[in-house]
């Protein structure tokens, strides 16, 4: 698929007992399309949401897709400048 980006509405908790079912239910859409995934839906959020991401990033990298996180909530911003890993937040190549 080209063009703009197709939006992901995430809603509800993001947490360790969802995170599975969230990435299963997003079917690896981050890996067929350019992808811009949306939190403002989200509630609960632990640090199983930074693990989402960076699988989302990982996906995209590998099909030659992007990926991009908008509406991110405070609190996960705060997670992933506490876990070394606020390049999710931006557009830069996943560290190897």
């Amino acid at each position: 698929m080209t063009g703009q980006a197709q939006p992901l509405a995430l809603t509800g908790p993001l947490v360790m007992d969802t995170a599975h079912e969230v990435l299963r239910q997003a079917g690896g859409a981050a890996s067929r399309q350019d992808l811009t995934i949306d939190f403002s839906g989200a509630t609960d959020i632990d640090s199983s949401a930074l693990a989402l991401m960076m699988q989302w990033r990982r996906e995209a990298e590998a099909a030659g897709k992007t990926v991009s996180f908008v509406n991110v909530p405070d609190n996960l911003r705060v997670l992933a400048e506490l876990y070394g890993v606020s390049f999710l937040l931006d557009h830069h190549p996943v560290p190897t």
